[in-house]
């Protein structure tokens, strides 16, 4: 797959949206043409050429130098989720320097990864992959996320719900948040696996599905989330307030493992222990497993 197009938009939008007096450049005054910086002032501003700059617009960022591509990243005032992104896509310009595609055919719901999240009881545990598929969780995990399992399709899937199932908007209280950030983490996944047919066919499904998730692809924003805080508005215990922490897993390449906790003590705490009750006596773990969460 080629990713100039890829590189192209990213590095149109982010032009388009910085104004010279953001990037402390002077205009000559008139009228401007584009919206956003001129690529001749990016040029100016990042210590390279006009044709040069113009090269890498049009998506040729094979063989860029590190130094480039950071003079590039403080023109156009990426900030560190961008900056990755841009060298995600310098390096998937490069043949020899292609990551392999994503194709784990390990089943994780019966690997030691799977034990390790059995093991965290007082917290909510999952494993994603880079298509938002929900692959692996504890009996909490299932639980807060159990309104995912009510469709029929397989593996359950965070973008899926959020773009298509009207229950996502009762679910997640700033849903506009939600749908931005699963956007952005998409986009970046995308920009560092653009061989995985995966994700391309979940965008193009999206794409063609749901006017929100479009308009929020074109617009090539890309995010870290890696820690934070997030609010859920569950069926059955009502608000929770959950911190998380995310990180990938280093001998799975493309999952990731995210835990939510709750304050000692606070209502959000309270508010998981009726969820792990409410769990077993609903036979949630039971009916998500038995669906082969499985990447």
């Amino acid at each position: 797959m080629d990713n100039r197009a890829e590189v192209r938009e990213f590095l149109a939008t982010r032009r388009a949206r910085l104004s010279p007096e953001q990037a402390g450049v002077v205009s000559a005054g008139g009228r401007r043409r584009v919206p956003g910086l001129r690529r001749d002032e990016v040029a100016r501003l990042a210590g390279v050429s006009v044709d040069y700059y113009t090269r890498l617009e049009r998506g040729n960022l094979g063989g860029v130098s590190d130094s480039v591509l950071d003079a590039i990243a403080r023109a156009l005032g990426l900030d560190q989720a961008e900056t990755d992104h841009l060298y995600d896509l310098a390096r998937a310009s490069v043949p020899s320097r292609r990551r392999p595609p994503v194709t784990s055919e390990q089943r994780i719901a019966q690997s030691p990864v799977q034990h390790m999240l059995d093991a965290m009881t007082g917290a909510v545990a999952m494993v994603t992959n880079t298509r938002m598929d929900l692959v692996a969780a504890n009996a909490l995990g299932f639980a807060l996320y159990s309104d995912m399992y009510r469709g029929t399709l397989r593996p359950a899937n965070h973008s899926r719900y959020i773009f298509l199932d009207p229950g996502a908007r009762e679910f997640y209280p700033d849903w506009e948040r939600a749908a931005n950030v699963n956007v952005a983490i998409l986009r970046r996944d995308a920009g560092r696996n653009p061989h995985d047919a995966g994700i391309a066919a979940l965008v193009g499904e999206l794409s063609i599905r749901s006017d929100e998730f479009r308009a929020r692809w074109a617009a090539h924003d890309v995010r870290r989330h890696y820690t934070g805080a997030k609010e859920f508005r569950h069926p059955a215990v009502g608000l929770l307030e959950l911190n998380f922490q995310a990180m990938e897993l280093q001998d799975t390449p493309g999952h990731s493992l995210t835990v939510y906790t709750a304050v000692p003590g606070s209502p959000s705490d309270e508010g998981l222990h009726l969820l792990a009750s409410w769990a077993a006596t609903e036979n949630v773990v039971e009916r998500a497993r038995s669906a082969d969460p499985v990447v």
